[in-house]
Formats: structure tokens, C-alpha cells, sequence
């Protein structure tokens, strides 16, 4: 069995996190602002509806990934899911930012229901999507360069939502008879939508799935979890990834309210009718950095280490992230710099984690004789979750502790704890993941010696 990827596969397998970060990004990025800002939700009670949505779904991922490591199709184990799935996952992300005529208590209570709903959906479509790295090929070098394909893309995605949504939210909402933002919200989002199911389709019309185990034998659910529950380089890997998704939703849930509140410079200038704003070209800017480090991570990675690389990148991130706190509200090209840089390091650690993800994968294969792809890859859909549940809420929560009300201008108290939100409280974060990939045991050499011990058991 060839392990030689094609370009056309390597791009099909980039077209499925293009799309799931397409709104991924909008969730982590808009959501809240949107509830707060738009639906009329108290800051605080999107939190808690954070929390509460999220923990339920975080504990779905790996009830879908015991589901696609029993299916078989003519398809494979995982790519079904990615055919039927593409389009309740456009339709839902739509109704998520839709304004409905409620109270607000019944504001509220649509929330949970869409939002729940769209994460169930987003966990059937993306936890088969990451178990196909492991499937498509057994060559390491080729995991990397998938991986980082795979967050190329992502960020390219997330790229286009961010540069393209707040023009369209503005084209949209002076279409009727009068101005309305949320009209402007729910056309501008179908639009993405549109987007992202027709990349879902394209990959999976072009990867396929190649591994396969080294003998089929009775799936054991219990035995299953046992395994991964003895594996313990997921558990380090499971808490580094809750940390850098702590870090990371932090950041990008205050950046609006950052620049609304604490900068209070939101224009930056006009194109035709629509404004751009300095929120958009912050977080564009942020994204085309994270396009950077994905390309350096795989011949850094390669040369230095997968761990090695992790580590540099997170401590540059955390040094930058403190000595953000005290750039001034002038100092406008230094904020941006230090965006462009911490969003470099950024870039750099997840297609790392996506990679090592694989090698666990491969690790309990060869010490348990069984395969579960899509259990161990569940877990780092999970661990996205989970760090963007506990981030989000944090960042309601912090909003309401620190006295925010939307739509009015904050007290100094309000403003300063905005700029924590983009400083020392997503340093937290980084530093707790570089705390558990220093215990990280899966060194090259050590996954190079399984891959070849596993090949000659598949012979």
C-alpha cells in the first residue's frame, strides 16, 4: 500500500476544515457579540448557556467517534458522515444567527436549542473528518504535511468568514426598506453557509480511506474506553489542547468588545457604502498569521520536533500576550504587530496537535492490538471544545464581573478588564499547555519504531 498523497487529495482533505472553520471562527469570533449586540442577551447568561450547551456536546464527541469506528460503507468508516451531514450543518449554522421575535427569555431559550443543535451537527461532521488523518495514510512525514494542509486551509477559511462577514452583514442589512442588523446577520451567514457545504462535499468526493487495522475483531466498547483511558500521552495531549483553546477563545471572544470599548475606534475606513472596521482587519490580520505558522510548522516540526516546536511557540506566545497589556490605545501598528506575532505561534502548534493525535492512534494500536481511530480522535475535537467551552464562558462571565453593558460606553474598571481579556488571562492559558506538552513522551524516534513494528504486523 503507497503512501504518496496526491495534491488533489491533500487540497480535497483541506477543503473540510476550510469549512468547519468557517464558522467555527464565526462562533469563537461573533457569537457572543452577536448575542449580546444584536439578539439583546445578557453577557453573563451567554456564558452560562456556553457551559452548559457545550459540556453536553464536548461529552458527544467521543459517542461519535464510537459510532464511525463501527460503520461500514462502500465509503469507508468516516466519509459517510461528511456527505450526509454537509447540509444540516449549513442550515443550522444559519438559524444559530437568526434573530427570532421572542421575549428574551424566549431569545434565550432559541439559543440553547439552535446552538445546541449546530454543535451536535458540527461533532457528526468533524470527528469523522479528524479521524481521516488517520486513516489516509501510515507515513509520518505525510501526516505532517496532511496536518498542515489541513490548517492551512482552516485558516484560510477562517480568513475569507472574517473578511468577508462584516461587509456582508453591512450589504445585507440595507437591503430592505429600512436598515436592519439582524436581516444583515442571517443573509450574511447563508452566504458562508453556501460555502461550506459545497467544501464538504468536495472532500468527500476526493480523499479516501486507506488504513486499515491489523486484524478486524470484535469491538469492545468497554475495552475501548479502557484503552484510552490507560493511554496516557491523549491525557497530556488532551489537557495541552484544552489550554491553547482556553487561550486562544479568550482573545478572540474580547477582540470585538476591545475594540468597541477600550479602543472606541471601530471605522477604519469606508469601501463604497460598507465600513471596514479595525476589528475585521485585526482579526483578518490575525488569520493571514496563522496561515504563516501552519506553513512553517511541518519543517520545523520536522527538523526540531513536533514537542520541541510546541514549546518555543507557546513561550513566545505567552511573552507577547503579557507585554500586550501595556500597549496604549494610540499605539495601534504595535497591537497590530503583536497580533501578527502571537497569531504566528499560534498557527504553528495546531497542525502539531492534529499530527500527534495520529501518532497516539498508532501508539494504542501497538500496544493493545486494536485500533480506534475515531475514539482517540474524538478526543481532540473534545479537548477543542471543551478549551472553547471553558474560554467562551470565562469571557461572558469575566464580561459581567467586570460591569460590561452592551451598546454603552464602560466604566475605567470595565475597559481595563477588556484588556486583560486580550493580556494575562489568555497567558494563563498558553502557559498550562506548555506545562503538559513538557511531559509530552512521544518523541520521533520513538514513532518511527512503531510505525515500522506496526507495518510488519500488518504484513
Amino acid at each position: 500500500m503507497g503512501n504518496k498523497i496526491s495534491l488533489k487529495e491533500k487540497v480535497g482533505y483541506g477543503f473540510g476544515d476550510m469549512a468547519s472553520s468557517m464558522f467555527w471562527k464565526l462562533f469563537g469570533m461573533y457569537l457572543l457579540f452577536f448575542y449580546t449586540d444584536v439578539m439583546g442577551i445578557a453577557a453573563a447568561a451567554v456564558g452560562t448557556m456556553f457551559l452548559i450547551t457545550r459540556i453536553w456536546d464536548t461529552f458527544f464527541d467521543p459517542v461519535v467517534g464510537v459510532l464511525s469506528d463501527r460503520t461500514h460503507s462502500r465509503w469507508g468508516k468516516f466519509r459517510p458522515y461528511i456527505l450526509y451531514m454537509a447540509l444540516p450543518f449549513g442550515v443550522m449554522g444559519v438559524l444559530t444567527f437568526t434573530t427570532p421575535g421572542y421575549s428574551d427569555t424566549g431569545k434565550l431559550i432559541y439559543a440553547y436549542v439552535t446552538y445546541s443543535a449546530m454543535m451536535m451537527i458540527y461533532s457528526l461532521i468533524n470527528v469523522p473528518y479528524a479521524s481521516l488523518l488517520g486513516v489516509i495514510s501510515t507515513d509520518g512525514r505525510e501526516r505532517n504535511t496532511l496536518a498542515s494542509f489541513r490548517m492551512a486551509f482552516a485558516f484560510g477559511g477562517s480568513l475569507i468568514a472574517l473578511a468577508l462577514i462584516e461587509p456582508l452583514v453591512s450589504f445585507f442589512s440595507k437591503t430592505g426598506d429600512a436598515p436592519n442588523l439582524q436581516r444583515g446577520w442571517q443573509l450574511g451567514v447563508a452566504v458562508i453557509a453556501l460555502i461550506c457545504v459545497i467544501l464538504f462535499l468536495l472532500c468527500f468526493a476526493w480523499v479516501r480511506e486507506r488504513v486499515q487495522p491489523i486484524q478486524e475483531m470484535p469491538l469492545s466498547l468497554k475495552t475501548d474506553v479502557r484503552d484510552l483511558w490507560q493511554n496516557r500521552p491523549w491525557w497530556i495531549l488532551l489537557g495541552a489542547g484544552i489550554a491553547a483553546l482556553i487561550f486562544n477563545s479568550i482573545r478572540d471572544g474580547a477582540t470585538l468588545y476591545y475594540f468597541k470599548y477600550y479602543i472606541q475606534n471601530m471605522e477604519a475606513f469606508k469601501l463604497g457604502s460598507m465600513s471596514i472596521t479595525y476589528s475585521m482587519l485585526y482579526l483578518v490580520l490575525g488569520q493571514g498569521a496563522n496561515i504563516i505558522g501552519v506553513i512553517l510548522a511541518s519543517p520545523v516540526g520536522n527538523s526540531i520536533g513536533k514537542k520541541n516546536t510546541y514549546l518555543g511557540a507557546m513561550l513566545i506566545a505567552s511573552v507577547l500576550s503579557i507585554l500586550f497589556y501595556w500597549l496604549g490605545k494610540d499605539q495601534l501598528t504595535l497591537i497590530f504587530v503583536f497580533q501578527f506575532l502571537i497569531s504566528i505561534c499560534a498557527g504553528i502548534i495546531f497542525p502539531l496537535l492534529w499530527s500527534m493525535y495520529a501518532d497516539i492512534a498508532d501508539y494504542s494500536e501497538w500496544k493493545n492490538g486494536r485500533r480506534a481511530t475515531g475514539l482517540i480522535f474524538s478526543s481532540s475535537s473534545m479537548s477543542q471544545k471543551f478549551g472553547w467551552t471553558i474560554g467562551s464562558a470565562l469571557t461572558g462571565w469575566l464580561l459581567g464581573a467586570f460591569g460590561f453593558k452592551a451598546n454603552e460606553v464602560q466604566a475605567h474598571a470595565t475597559q481595563n478588564g477588556i484588556l486583560l481579556m486580550l493580556s494575562f488571562l489568555p497567558a494563563v492559558g498558553s502557559l498550562l499547555s506548555i506545562l503538559f506538552i513538557a511531559m509530552y513522551p512521544l518523541s520521533e524516534a520513538r514513532v518511527t519504531t512503531i510505525t515500522a513494528e506496526l507495518a510488519q504486523r500488518r504484513k
